[in-house]
């Protein structure tokens, strides 16, 4: 396979942008559509647990290594009373979910959550309610979840079965509370206060823990980025991190933009990082400001469907995006980015994990199954971790309809030092063209290509069902070695992962 097309990079193992904090390769489920009820849980299911969980789904989230998972919300989260969500089954009220104007059942609750991060090995992101609700209920949570025993709140979690404390140790302070559809929705300054306030009472109830303050909901709001500057001006030295949630389609049907659109990833870490470091400046802190892009993903296949499903059922096929190869590689373009800003971006959750806009799929009565992203998000985790290598890299370019001088090629390597890899991920945006790309790894020179994985195919649109996976990864990539000179060919509208040890 020849083409015209040339790219280079040069790889240094001196180039360090930063470790890699594991955690960007983390999820979320929130009480939406079937990702709790008929997605983890489901006790009729013929392989349920003792306690209800799917046994597939586990498998499938434990094959991606999910080191942390945002809950109970999401938009969901901002009319939710946690205590709803714990004690006996027969207690628990059935409430309305204004939300996503359901039902909610309460079945599945904290300590339910907590039991089946334990099976899949993550960590959980809890999150309070700035909503409805505020410093009260999110400290009377936390010294529910975390305090070990001999107060009200520590000691009915141990009437409840729970004799240890989870030690949750990460806290979302709200969601999206700069969105005018947030039940509770707030000004910058109200939502600063408030979140300054219950972050200080919380910290008096678990000094140990770690604070998410609320960003902006997406780039495109009118408030971006004043709503970061204002938000932090209060809550700066009480919080350790700030979000970001930003979710792309192609509506549009424009592939080149489409796939283009990490750029303006890039462009929001960017200008939310400057924000970060303006008030760092302006308070003389020490302290650096880090990013949870806590929110991520494509989504837009859906938003037709959801208009058209009845209010107050329970658990209905919400925000159920069928994705297509396309998707894959622009979700494989946003992990490459997060690996590119390791410095900064220390959390980012994959929303959703099942059935919701979700690498998962099950049927309620059926299998479970891997959407196209399922792929480069189990690349990424498995081989991303070690420290964030900078790539030099020349490569031709393009014009789309909303972005000029995009590359064709994405590309971040990752070094794990310890067990002696070497990790590049690559993505082909060319429509048509394979590229040669040569990659400089001189000061890697002992080391030699051990696999190299290639997601590819010829239609843009292709999908996996249950019944078919027809977008899978293969191992026949084209990787040579030459000195200290590697020769990679770059298929056309590809996702490539080069491992070497």
């Amino acid at each position: 396979m020849s083409s015209q097309l040339k790219a280079k990079v040069v790889l240094d193992r001196n180039y360090k942008i930063a470790p890699v904090d594991k955690r960007i390769y983390g999820s979320f489920i929130e009480h939406l559509g079937r990702a709790v009820y008929g997605g983890i849980y489901d006790p009729h299911h013929e392989l349920a647990d003792e306690q209800g969980f799917r046994k597939d789904v586990i498998h499938l989230v434990k094959e991606l290594q999910v080191p942390i998972i945002r809950y109970p919300g999401g938009n969901f989260v901002s009319g939710y009373n946690w205590e709803d969500g714990v004690g006996p089954l027969r207690d628990r009220p059935r409430r309305l979910e204004l939300a996503w104007r359901t039902i909610e059942t309460n079945e599945i609750g904290t300590n339910e959550f907590a039991d089946w991060a334990n099976k899949v090995n993550a960590d959980v992101m809890m999150a309070v309610n700035l909503g409805t609700r505020g410093i009260d209920a999110a400290r009377n949570l936390l010294e529910y979840t975390n305090h070990p025993g001999g107060t009200y709140w520590s000691d009915l979690r141990k009437s409840h079965g729970y004799e240890k404390p989870h030690k949750f140790k990460t806290w979302c302070l709200g969601n999206e509370m700069d969105g005018p559809w947030q039940i509770g929705h707030k000004t910058a300054h109200e939502y600063g206060r408030i979140a300054k306030e219950t972050a200080k009472a919380m910290r008096l109830v678990d000094p140990e823990i770690e604070l998410v303050a609320c960003g902006s909901s997406n780039t495109g709001m009118a408030t971006f980025p004043e709503w970061e500057a204002i938000t932090l001006d209060h809550t700066y030295e009480e919080v350790d991190y700030i979000s970001l949630h930003q979710y792309y389609g192609n509506s549009e049907n424009d592939p080149a933009n489409y796939l283009a659109k990490n750029v303006d990833m890039a462009h929001f870490i960017k200008t939310v990082t400057s924000t970060c470091d303006y008030i760092k400046a302006k308070h003389r802190s020490k302290k650096t400001m880090h990013l949870s892009f806590d929110e991520w993903n494509v989504w837009y296949h859906s938003r037709e469907a959801d208009k058209k499903i009845d209010p107050w059922t329970i658990s209905p096929p919400q925000l159920e995006d069928h994705y297509n190869f396309e998707d894959a590689l622009l979700v494989g373009s946003m992990l490459i980015t997060f690996l590119l800003h390791a410095d900064r971006v220390k959390m980012a959750c994959l929303a959703q994990l099942v059935n919701v806009i979700a690498p998962i799929m099950t049927e309620n009565n059926g299998r479970a199954w891997k959407q196209t992203i399922f792929y480069p998000y189990m690349h990424t985790s498995l081989y991303g971790r070690g420290i964030s290598i900078k790539p030099i890299l020349s490569a031709p370019k393009y014009d789309s309809k909303d972005f000029t001088d995009v590359p064709y090629i994405d590309c971040a390597a990752v070094f794990n030092e310890e067990n002696e890899e070497l990790t590049l991920f690559l993505v082909n945006k060319h429509l048509s063209e394979t590229i040669n790309l040569t990659a400089d790894i001189r000061s890697f020179e002992e080391y030699q290509v051990v696999e190299h994985l290639v997601l590819e195919n010829d239609h843009l649109k292709a999908a996996n069902t249950a019944e078919s996976q027809n977008v899978v990864p293969h191992s026949n990539g084209e990787s040579t070695k030459e000195g200290g000179q590697l020769q990679i060919i770059v298929p056309k509208t590809s996702w490539n992962v080069i491992r070497l040890k």
